[in-house]
């Protein structure tokens, strides 16, 4: 994560993994989430602060998703079900249930497909947000599987020389198992910039880098600046010189794969809330299991040890940054800034939550 989007360390309140977990997992059950399913969802959010996922972990979620249930738009006690079976293909309604529930199980249906047919895929749809689309990628790696995970994200992007928003974020997820370093895993919006990482601009006062966002009119902002109060995203790329194309195209595909495939709509037309497109790929149906991780080592290493461009200390992969704040973190604790730790004190005592921080 760029530094920009950081917390900076003289105002950081550093809170230890164990103790927001608590406090969040009492927060969703004092908004009426079953213990599972809150334990679940905590889980996916941590996972997000732990890794240095900021825009989507406890800081930028959790306000959404509180209001969310206040305003009667998720369902605290849904039910999945599963609307289409193909074996290998399986739909399923979630019910109006916080994606970051809902949707790790329908990610582990579609592994237990895998283990049967070499592929799995499972949609969710009529479900909240899912949180970052590394967590369930992420889910396959213990099972030597390639996951890939992607959601129909909120449509705040304008098309190629377009003046609307009409494209969702539209995150991709993708993660392969490694031998002895740390695992590819990758994930993006197809947005230029991450939709959430732009109220972690505005909490930090920071600003936009050109080609981020256009102004309401649609014109793409090529100059470093503060947020602007009324703008629409740009598709990765920002402008059509410098590939804003692929990012249009990119979100589309995931657009077709997530909402239009579930039967619920596309971009402006969606129905249903959001969609998540869950796959497995079972390594052993393709190849020998640690012929693929040794290879994949090899890779990785490889770049690790690419010579780095002029001014620039070192190439990774995706996946190690990640890893590294992991690291820095499970030790030193989660940085948060002091507004999110007002914004908790005062909501647990509002919703009388126990143990809160």
């Amino acid at each position: 994560m760029l530094d920009r989007f950081k917390v900076p360390q003289d105002i950081a309140i550093r809170v230890v993994a164990k103790d927001m977990r608590v406090t969040v997992e009492n927060l969703f059950k004092a908004l009426g989430m079953p213990q599972d399913d809150a334990v679940q969802a905590a889980d996916v959010l941590i996972y997000a602060d732990i890794r240095g996922i900021d825009s989507h972990g406890v800081s930028n979620m959790t306000p959404a998703y509180v209001a969310g249930f206040q305003r009667g738009h998720l369902n605290p006690t849904p039910t999945r079900t599963i609307t289409r079976d193909a074996g290998a293909a399986v739909t399923v309604d979630c019910d109006k249930g916080l994606g970051l529930a809902m949707g790790p199980p329908v990610m582990d249906l579609a592994i237990e497909r895998a283990k049967q047919f070499g592929v799995g895929v499972a949609l969710a749809f009529n479900a909240g947000h899912y949180g970052p689309s590394a967590y369930h990628a992420h889910r396959a790696l213990a099972h030597d599987m390639i996951g890939v995970s992607m959601t129909s994200g909120g449509v705040q992007v304008a098309p190629t020389h377009g003046a609307e928003p009409l494209l969702g974020l539209n995150p991709i997820g993708i993660a392969a198992p490694s031998g002895q370093l740390p695992p590819y895993l990758f994930d993006a919006s197809m947005s230029a910039v991450a939709g959430n990482k732009i109220r972690l601009l505005k909490r930090m006062g920071g600003e936009v880098a050109p080609g981020w966002v256009a102004e309401a009119d649609g014109s793409p902002i090529m100059t470093e600046g503060p947020v602007p109060d009324d703008f629409m995203m740009l598709p990765l790329g920002g402008t059509r010189e410098i590939g804003s194309h692929k990012g249009f195209g990119l979100m589309m595909m995931v657009e077709v794969l997530t909402s239009l495939l579930a039967g619920t709509g596309g971009g402006p037309f969606r129905r249903a809330d959001s969609a998540h497109y869950f796959m497995a790929y079972n390594i052993e149906a393709f190849t020998d299991v640690e012929v693929f991780k040794a290879d994949t080592d090899a890779y990785l290493q490889r770049l690790l040890d690419c010579k780095p461009a002029p001014g620039e200390e070192r190439v990774v992969y995706p996946g190690i940054p990640e890893h590294e704040a992991q690291l820095e973190r499970e030790e030193n604790g989660i940085p948060y800034h002091p507004e999110v730790i007002d914004w908790f004190k005062t909501t647990c005592k509002e919703l009388q939550v126990e143990h809160c921080l």
